[in-house]
């Protein structure tokens, strides 16, 4: 099978971006699940079984910090048996976002929401451990997640919570058409990428030190997709994505933008290298 016809590299200068001094990033992984890399990318092996990352990213941020997806939850055997047969697969569950954050110290007041790259179950499970948690999602997904089967996991995990809604700009950023600056200030912008499921988005982050980041989801769920420029297998494809054509079109603006930014595909464990662990949060001072 062909990979893609490789896009020009972006040549243009990178979007504005002011990122405070406090800026972080910090990766919670939360578990795996196993799948062949037969099913994962056009190519490859049965015999290669690959560990899905399950994990979010904490972006710490003086005006309030966000979580880019929940990973597994505390429940996680009852979201799994939620799932068609066909879709469950051998896993290994770690400690879920809200363990990690309350084991670091974590003030939990500082979170403003978990955005949510689709509403998948393995993006949305950990919802259940992060209970006074805003979830943010833009309107096609929320309609998506209301209305399609694979929305069953989401449905059940958000009850209770608040969902903030917010919409995108006509304002193009790195060849996508509409964007969320969250902060005003570049340093943490959302575009709608909306092939896998009608609401994806890509949550693109800029640090202090200059380092970007590009947070696609499930645009590729593994970086064959950027570095070979394989696409998901076709019955996959037809499966998972609601508007493959559209995939494919973001996927190639992302491929043109490697070696720009640090881009994590959400379930490719080696898209995590280098980006740190929390730690915990330092004592405040004696009395």
């Amino acid at each position: 099978m062909k990979p893609l016809v490789a896009p020009p590299a972006w040549t243009q200068p990178l979007p504005e971006a002011d990122p405070p001094a406090g800026m972080a990033v910090h990766q919670l992984p939360t578990g795996t699940y196993e799948t062949p890399a037969a099913l994962a990318v056009r190519g490859g092996s049965f015999r290669d079984k690959r560990q899905f990352a399950a994990s979010a990213i904490l972006v710490r941020h003086p005006r309030g910090d966000l979580l880019i997806d929940a990973g597994f939850g505390a429940d996680l055997a009852a979201h799994v048996a939620m799932l068609p047969r066909f879709m469950r697969s051998a896993h290994h569950v770690g400690r879920t976002v809200g363990e990690q954050l309350d084991a670091s110290g974590y003030d939990r007041s500082r979170l403003l929401g978990v955005v949510l790259t689709h509403s998948h179950w393995d993006h949305a499970s950990g919802l259940d451990s992060l209970r006074d948690t805003p979830i943010w999602l833009n309107a096609h997904e929320r309609r998506h997640a209301a209305e399609h089967w694979d929305g069953k996991v989401f449905r059940h995990v958000s009850r209770g919570h608040e969902i903030h809604e917010y919409g995108f700009d006509d304002r193009p950023y790195l060849g996508f058409p509409s964007s969320h600056d969250v902060h005003g200030d570049g340093a943490v912008v959302i575009v709608h990428a909306g092939g896998h499921t009608t609401g994806s988005v890509i949550v693109f982050v800029t640090v202090p030190s200059g380092t970007r980041y590009a947070f696609i989801g499930d645009l590729t769920w593994q970086l064959d997709g950027i570095r070979r420029r394989a696409e998901r297998p076709w019955l996959m494809s037809r499966l998972a994505d609601r508007d493959p054509h559209q995939v494919r079109q973001d996927l190639l603006r992302m491929i043109a933008l490697e070696g720009t930014m640090h881009i994590v595909p959400a379930h490719d464990l080696r898209a995590y290298e280098g980006i740190p662990g929390l730690t915990p949060e330092p004592a405040g001072p004696a009395h």
